[in-house]
């Protein structure tokens, strides 16, 4: 096990834009509860956290019995959208998609996603976008804490067996970042997501998909 290697990806503002659906259902919730959403660039700003997080920092003045019903109404109005839009809810950044096939076709490379969506997103999304099987460990917000905690890369690391020395996440928050330093892992950070990558302070910025290979091959000092 110990040549594996262990990639760890954000979903939603690193490998799939989903601005246009997270915005809408956003609008709707706080729409539900008489509320103004606040400003794109905010809501922004908390993607990649659970939903109790995210409701807690944008609508923290609200009670809990609020911010739940919102958080159904995030939920459902999300679902909705993304029943209507299909595969096109959450498309790809351009090179994504290539790109994960090619590090999927890399015998000592393994894949995983650490994110902030729920099972059930993440599941249908995998499903729309035909990923079955690409993803060697999937830990999602339904099962842990909240970004930045560790958690979700320490379960990414038992259940493949990788050396944390020899994984290294890639997301486009400072909870990516954040979360890979918990848990002693190496990070990329992605310079076309939702949080400007000169705040993120990760290990490597890439600016293109390009950029991933050489950086991975430093950070897991692969040759």
């Amino acid at each position: 096990m110990s040549d594996l290697r262990l990639v760890i990806f954000d979903v939603d503002g690193t490998l799939v834009d989903s601005q246009r659906d997270i915005l809408a259902a956003m609008a709707a919730a706080f729409a539900s509860e008489g509320l103004e959403t606040p400003p794109r660039e905010r809501v922004l700003s908390g993607v990649g956290l659970s939903l109790p997080e995210t409701f807690l920092r944008l609508a923290g003045d609200r009670d809990g019995d609020s911010r739940a019903r919102m958080i159904a109404t995030y939920c459902t109005a999300y679902a909705d959208l993304r029943r209507a839009h299909g595969p096109e809810s959450s498309p790809f950044y351009p090179g994504a998609r290539e790109t994960l096939d090619q590090l999927a076709g890399e015998p000592f490379t393994l894949l995983a996603v650490a994110t902030g969506k729920s099972r059930r997103g993440l599941d249908r999304l995998i499903e729309a976008h035909g990923l079955e099987g690409m993803f060697h460990s999937r830990q999602t917000a339904d099962d842990h804490p909240s970004k930045p905690n560790p958690a979700m890369i320490q379960a990414a690391l038992i259940e493949t067996g990788v050396a944390a020395r020899r994984a290294v996440m890639v997301g486009d928050t400072r909870f990516d970042v954040d979360m890979a330093r918990a848990a002693g892992v190496a990070s990329i950070g992605v310079g076309w997501g939702y949080q400007p990558a000169a705040g993120l302070m990760a290990d490597r910025i890439i600016h293109d998909w390009a950029g991933l290979a050489p950086a991975l091959d430093e950070l897991t000092e692969t040759t």
